[in-house]
């Protein structure tokens, strides 16, 4: 099975920033142990910024578009090196991939990128694809990770998208607000009253709330691309998911 996994800021870094040790560690463990009983796995990672932020003692995270990119350019080194230990760890070689909006968009670069994706899975590497913070200006980025992540899995033709994020799933109404909204466990179909349902609360640390996610379960449903979202601040929940636990939300890819 082919499994695309996207993890937030709010799992990997702590509200200052640094890193949550515990956190990515268990993912590691847990994306390993995926990988070994066969299944294929890319990771789509957010956190360079918020890394970044706590590398440089920055306090905050910053508003201008240099020193977001500054801090991204700290990041990805110590987020990747973070992987590249703890995987290495359990005998798993991981790969980086930056990308912007048209690296998917553009025919040809598209295909570059797919083709390099496909052939690291068939090497037994594991991809690690963020956007590439450094260069991408509003005018060539993605947006935010969550789409990223969707167009990385329609690229590549995974079987399923899990959303590892700092909330449940989709509910009702904001939960955090109102104590009568109820988890919604399984969508078929993306109806605007669906769509009605994504301007709660999102996380606090990263750039995508629920609307974003909403939108990466657009892109992943109509090519046939299961998704998911779930909180990860337990990484071990991928084992519920695969077992066919009912765990967060679960969007129905449409088979043409």
């Amino acid at each position: 099975m082919r499994i695309a996994v996207k993890v937030g800021t709010s799992t990997l870094a702590h509200s200052t920033g640094h890193l949550n040790i515990r956190h990515i560690e268990d993912l590691c463990k847990v994306l390993s142990d995926l990988k070994n009983a066969g299944n294929e796995i890319i990771l789509i990672s957010s956190g360079a910024i918020g890394m970044g932020v706590g590398k440089l003692s920055l306090g905050s995270r910053p508003d201008d578009m240099p020193t977001k990119q500054a801090a991204a350019a700290v990041g990805q080194c110590e987020l990747m090196y973070t992987y590249d230990k703890l995987f290495s760890e359990y005998n798993h070689t991981v790969a980086q991939l930056l990308i912007t909006a048209p690296d998917i968009n553009d025919s040809v670069r598209g295909t570059n990128f797919r083709n390099t994706v496909l052939r690291l899975l068939e090497l037994g590497a594991l991809p690690v694809i963020n956007e590439n913070d450094t260069v991408a200006t509003e005018e060539i980025s993605v947006g935010d990770n969550d789409t990223l992540s969707a167009l990385v899995a329609r690229s590549c033709n995974a079987d399923l998208l899990v959303l590892l994020s700092d909330i449940d799933g989709l509910f009702t109404a904001d939960p955090h607000t109102d104590k009568n909204a109820v988890l919604i466990e399984e969508v078929d179909e993306i109806t605007p009253e669906i769509l009605s349902l994504g301007g709660g609360k999102g996380s606090a640390l990263g750039t995508g709330g629920m609307a974003t996610k909403l939108h990466a379960a657009q892109l992943c449903t109509e090519q046939g691309i299961d998704m998911i979202i779930t909180n990860g601040s337990t990484p071990s929940i991928l084992y519920d998911i695969l077992d066919g636990k009912s765990v967060g939300t679960k969007f129905i890819g449409r088979k043409n």
